[in-house]
């Protein structure tokens, strides 16, 4: 007698449903029924990213099955009564808890769950209700904050103000509900992983079989019994790959490694299956037989600067360049100014110390995914990334149509998270590689241990830093050596450490400076730009010499930060005058009552960090507004991964207008219908695309104000372009506009005059490049500082951090406190408890290893910005808060810890604390 099937019944949203298969329930949730809201981040009960409520309990839905779902009820967002669903919505956007959004139904879950059980929860029983799930964006005080405020209005004890949400009122400093809440709460809001079989019924899958060894020959490929197995559809070497080669910068990142070559690191792509199904792409993985010859890697700095190292790459080419390379350097920078030798040689006090700081990894929430389709006789791909211009640079390299790279379009879905760890590209490639070969729509996408083993990280560091200071503790100079470990691939290798090298005199007034900062490859994953752009590494080290300066002259580390730090007028380390809009005195006063309030457990440290790319480099902010169905439409391609910018420039359009939100809206962020405003990187994206949306509005008013007096309004295309100064049209016509506060006195109805009229604005600021031959340089538009204090317990606990912020006008009061208590997470993290331990140059960590803080770590975070009277006169003199929010934390953590027990630390993360005894 035949067997009879198995099947498990259970309840999904109210509808009962009968299955056969015993797979996780996530799988099922998302293949079968297509419920996005519960979202893949690990796969392995780490991040929480998926949590349904089962039996009306918080469920990771990755680690229970179909067949333990059987006999229950599973609810998942989209489940969820309508009242509760818009009370979740509006506390959550109410207080700022949605940034990138990938957590975020997993929390509403979590929340849910506990408020079904405890209508009035304390803030210690939310913690522990969400302690299973990880946020990287927020430092979950928004979230608790949340939770709280969503079941308060569910009790009746709070209500729902429907006029935020509507934004009638949506200028800049307002409290704007961002855009993309709602669909970011209720689930429905798309990341690339969310493109399934509704999308496109014809959808394949794509993985990359990747080398086991950091370092080892490919001697053989043998992928005969994968090509013949039932629904696979190719399997792809370097053989099938036109130019082999892609980078953010530099071409020497291997698209697949050939057969004779030698692989770099762990993670190597050396095939690409593409099957009907990920079942099948998976069997057929493991199908594919590699012989390698496996030979002794490159494991540190010392190791790849040793004589007789081999050379993981002979050259690169870069910038349409190739370069021969002698050794494992691949970038260097030297910055000088003034005489250090001397100066240091005459300090009244002098001090030396080496510092060391690890790899670190991003842990954004969404693992890497790309979806690619052949497309108007190229391909199309729908990315997630940090610059759809710069992913389409790098896949138009790899086919070999450099001249022609309009023939790749990208398309930024929504993003997951960033930190930088999504600037190079990563299955977005591989994707279209694919969707060229089989000529139908290929989804390829990480998981988790692939991310973390293969996408780059934040660069390790090897540094010796010498301060000097006379005898009232005024800085005289500063030499330093920074050694950066790049890994297998060079990615943003050079940029990060010239920020490294350029911002390690702190924010400071002395001129005597010699820096020099190597990045070495070795066969450890690749490193790139992570939050700070180096910068967390080279004033982890200042401000700790700072701190022994103090003791040496006598006076507190508050004090000789304040005597040395900069203002307005007066020249920093590398020769540029601190603009009218300098604050970081401003954020030392803030702070001060409560350092001094804490004598022995406070530390204290200081940071600056530039907006924009600067350095003589374009870095252009452009956008479009277009007229359509009555909206202003703003086009710009610009990445929002959680920062916000999105909501921002809606923010920068209302200001300008005078329209509320329901009249202004953002156009698609592609490559084919947005102009190239830069990569989301530099904390550039607020200030120079903002200046550049800024700009467009102008003259869209214009065309209202034209249009509400009856004159005659353009039919074809306005545009124009600025520099912060000067204004003109595009034949060269000096602009001159109203004031920047005169509106319509009818917004919304002159703006329906406009219908399919076209707004164009380019920023583009001069900069002066590295090492320029003028007295004082203009490396960047601007800066922003930022002062922390951390506050410690008797056992080490970090209690409180206190972050005060000078980024120029806070656009979105809401979504600043969000940022600065994100960016102070995760400098706590970087200070205490995140490593990215390597054996012989292999990952050993998963995500739940990482060391990320949880809920129930977080100490008290007081945000605090300074806002000036005088600010900068482009970007409504906002100046980005998204990598500064980072940078001071973990030297202050540091300091904290040295008041406490007098134990100097170099090293990170911290060793002999509360966090390392715990373990």
């Amino acid at each position: 007698m035949a067997k009879q099937p198995v099947s498990y019944t259970f309840t999904v949203n109210g509808v009962e449903r009968t299955v056969t298969e015993k797979k996780p329930l996530l799988r099922y949730l998302r293949d079968d029924l297509h419920i996005h809201s519960a979202k893949d981040g690990c796969s392995e009960g780490a991040c929480g990213t998926c949590t349904v409520l089962v039996d009306d309990h918080a469920v990771k839905a990755c680690v229970l099955t179909t067949e333990l779902a059987a006999g229950r009820d599973i609810v998942t967002v989209e489940g969820l009564p309508a009242r509760e669903q818009e009370a979740f919505v509006y506390a959550f956007g109410a207080v700022g808890a949605v940034q990138c959004g990938f957590c975020i139904p997993g929390m509403v879950m979590a929340g849910a769950g506990l408020i079904h059980h405890v209508p009035d929860p304390t803030e210690d029983q939310i913690k522990e209700a969400i302690r299973g799930n990880v946020c990287r964006c927020t430092g979950y005080k928004k979230i608790i904050e949340g939770i709280s405020l969503a079941a308060a209005i569910l009790r009746g004890d709070a209500e729902i103000d429907p006029e935020l949400e509507r934004g009638d009122r949506y200028g800049v400093g307002e409290r704007a509900f961002r855009v993309d809440v709602r669909r970011k709460v209720l689930g429905y809001g798309k990341y690339p992983d969310d493109i399934d079989e509704t999308d496109f019924p014809d959808l394949a899958y794509a993985s990359a079989v990747r080398s086991k060894y950091p370092r080892a020959r490919v001697v053989k490929i043998d992928a005969d019994k994968a090509r013949a197995l039932p629904g696979v559809l190719a399997v792809l070497t370097a053989a099938d790959v036109p130019v082999n080669a892609v980078g953010h910068l530099i071409y020497d990142w291997d698209v697949m490694i050939a057969e004779g070559d030698i692989t770099r690191c762990v993670g190597d792509a050396i095939a690409l299956v593409v099957a009907e199904d990920m079942a099948t792409c998976e069997r057929a993985k493991k199908l594919v037989k590699i012989t390698y010859e496996e030979l002794e890697p490159v494991r540190s700095i010392d190791e790849a600067r040793a004589e007789g190292a081999p050379k993981l790459h002979d050259r690169f080419l870069a910038f349409g360049n190739w370069v021969e390379l002698e050794n494992n350097i691949c970038q260097q920078r030297h910055v000088v100014r003034g005489d250090a030798a001397t100066a240091l040689a005459g300090a009244a006090h002098k001090v030396t110390r080496t510092f060391s700081t690890p790899f670190t990894e991003h842990a954004f929430l969404e693992p890497e995914c790309a979806v690619a389709f052949p497309y108007k006789g190229g391909v199309k791909v729908c990315s997630t990334d940090q610059g759809a211009y710069d992913s389409r640079k790098e896949i138009a390299h790899m086919f070999g149509w450099d001249a022609t790279p309009e023939r790749v379009v990208v398309e930024t879905m929504l993003v997951g998270g960033g930190f930088g760890g999504k600037e190079d590209v990563s299955v977005q490639h591989l994707a279209a590689l694919a969707a060229m070969a089989v000529n139908r729509p290929v989804k390829c996408r990480m998981t988790r241990q692939e991310s973390i083993n293969f996408h780059p990280k934040r660069h390790a560091m090897e540094g010796t830093f010498t301060l000097g200071c006379d005898e009232n503790g005024i800085f005289v100079g500063l030499d330093c050596e920074i050694n950066f470990d790049t890994g297998a691939y060079a990615s943003l290798c050079g940029p990060v450490l010239e920020r490294a090298c350029t911002h390690s005199v702190g924010p400071y007034c002395y001129q005597n400076t010699d820096i020099r900062g190597y990045g070495w490859y070795t066969n450890n994953p690749p490193a790139g730009a992570f939050r700070g752009f180096g910068v967390c590494q080279s004033e982890f080290a200042l401000e700790m010499l700072i701190n022994l300066l103090a003791e040496e002259v006598g006076i507190s580390p508050w004090e000789i930060r304040y005597r040395n730090a900069i203002e307005p007028g007066k020249v920093l380390p590398n020769g540029q005058i601190a603009d009218c809009s300098t604050a970081l005195k401003e954020t030392l006063l803030a702070v001060k009552d409560v350092f001094d309030a804490h004598p022995g457990h406070a530390g204290i440290a200081c940071a600056m960090k530039n907006a924009g790319v600067g350095v003589g480099l374009p870095d252009a902010g452009r956008c479009k507004i277009r007229v359509e169905e009555g909206r202003a439409v703003v086009y710009s391609a610009t990445s929002d991964i959680g920062q916000g910018c999105n909501t921002v420039f809606l923010q920068d359009v209302a200001e300008a207008t005078g329209l509320p939100l329901a009249y202004i809206a953002n156009g698609e962020c592609s490559t084919e219908n947005a102009p190239d405003s830069g990569t989301t990187s530099g904390s550039r994206q607020t200030l120079i695309t903002g200046e550049a949306v800024r700009g467009a509005a102008f003259l869209l008013r214009d065309a209202m104000l034209a249009a509400e007096a009856g004159d005659e309004v353009p039919t074809e295309p306005v545009v124009a372009h600025g520099d912060g100064f000067i204004v003109e049209y595009a034949d060269g016509t000096p602009y001159q506009g109203p004031g920047s506060a005169v509106h319509p006195a009818d917004p919304t109805t002159s703006l329906a005059k406009l219908e399919g009229r076209e707004f164009s604005y380019e920023y583009l600021e001069k900069t002066d490049k590295l090492g320029a031959d003028v007295p004082n340089p203009k490396s960047h538009v601007a800066y922003g500082y930022a002062t922390h204090v951390v506050i410690l317990d008797d056992e080490g606990r970090v209690t409180e951090v206190h972050a005060a912020h000078d980024s120029g006008k806070v656009v979105n009061p809401i979504a600043i406190q969000g940022q600065i208590e994100g960016g102070v997470l995760m400098g706590m993290g970087y200070a205490l408890t995140e490593d990215f331990p390597l054996k012989d140059g292999v990952p050993q960590a998963k995500f739940g290893t990482l060391g990320l803080f949880r809920s129930t770590d977080i100490p008290y975070i007081n945000a605090i910005y300074v806002e000036k009277d005088e600010l900068l006169p482009v970007g409504y003199g906002a100046k980005g808060i998204g990598e500064i929010a980072t940078i001071p934390t973990a030297q202050a953590v540091a300091g904290a810890y040295y008041a406490l027990d007098g134990e100097y630390r170099t090293k990170l993360p911290l060793e002999n604390t509360y966090y390392s005894r715990r373990k």
